[in-house]
């Protein structure tokens, strides 16, 4: 349970960290208004267009009687659009990224600084192409996999009393997961750890991967709110990068200046431990 408070506070450094930085946070809102209005817009057209759509897939239910033929495709209308919805929240992420790849390698790059005891990070040897390539490639891969899960539990909601209790929280973990995934992937791609590898990194540690995407995702779901923490989001995956990868222990020290969320933690662990010994430090 202790890794997640340590993602949580991730999240939050990483906000705290872009607060500090007025100029840099301006540029980052750039490319989540570009995708918000393209996904905005997809969206309304989907509303608009959307009982078509279901009418032109199910010609088979066309002779069906009053209310069936209603309720059926007023129904498949609605799952559509909550799917539509669901590849939103998880695909804008990556779409950001792709978007404004170059300045929030550029963040990224800063925040390693921020928190190195040699004020030194990880440069990637790809050119800007190839990384692009690479981010694109990527992303769609994580697209994808959640799509597969979005279906899986679009199924499972259909279970009595499980499908309105279980399933939505899972599907918040399973939000979560693949955020922190795509987040993270700016700081880990630039040291030259590859997608099966960040999974894997993700997979030995998944309640910091919860504890860092999950209230992201919920934050997510509110409209705007993507645009306007997007930045701070990419810096604080930035640290949880360097906590999986075991780097941040190198700037404990210099927590409380630099922001590193795991020192942060330990810095903090009485504020946090309601007893005497130990807490959210051991």
């Amino acid at each position: 349970m202790r890794d997640l408070g340590v993602g949580f506070r991730c999240l939050l450094q990483g906000q705290r960290w872009m607060a500090r930085h007025g100029r840099a946070y301006g540029f980052g809102l750039l490319p989540g208004l570009i995708t918000l209005v393209l996904y905005a817009a997809a969206l309304v057209a989907l509303a608009l267009w959307g009982e078509d759509l279901v009418g032109w897939a199910t010609p088979f239910a066309d002779g069906w009687p009053s209310p069936w033929l209603g309720l059926f495709r007023g129904l498949l209308t609605a799952v559509l659009f909550a799917l539509g919805l669901l590849l939103a929240v998880v695909s804008f992420t990556a779409v950001t990224l792709l978007i404004g790849q170059p300045f929030y390698e550029n963040l990224s790059e800063q925040v390693d600084r921020d928190v190195s005891p040699d004020g030194t990070a990880p440069e990637s040897a790809l050119p800007l192409w190839r990384e692009l390539w690479v981010s694109g490639r990527d992303g769609l891969r994580i697209v994808v996999r959640a799509a597969v899960w979005g279906v899986l539990l679009f199924a499972a909601g259909f279970l009595p009393f499980v499908g309105q209790t279980v399933v939505p929280v899972i599907g918040f973990f399973v939000t979560g997961f693949f955020l922190t995934e795509e987040l993270t992937a700016v700081a880990l791609q630039r040291r030259g750890v590859d997608l099966r590898d960040r999974l894997a990194l993700l997979r030995s540690r998944k309640t910091l991967a919860w504890g860092f995407g999950t209230p992201l995702g919920l934050a997510f779901l509110v409209p705007f709110v993507a645009v306007f923490l997007m930045p701070g989001a990419v810096a604080g995956a930035t640290l949880l990068a360097r906590e999986l990868l075991g780097e941040e222990e190198r700037a404990a020290a210099d927590a409380e200046t630099a922001g590193s969320c795991e020192g942060f933690v330990r810095n903090h662990a009485g504020a946090f431990d309601p007893g005497p010994v130990g807490g959210l430090g051991d």
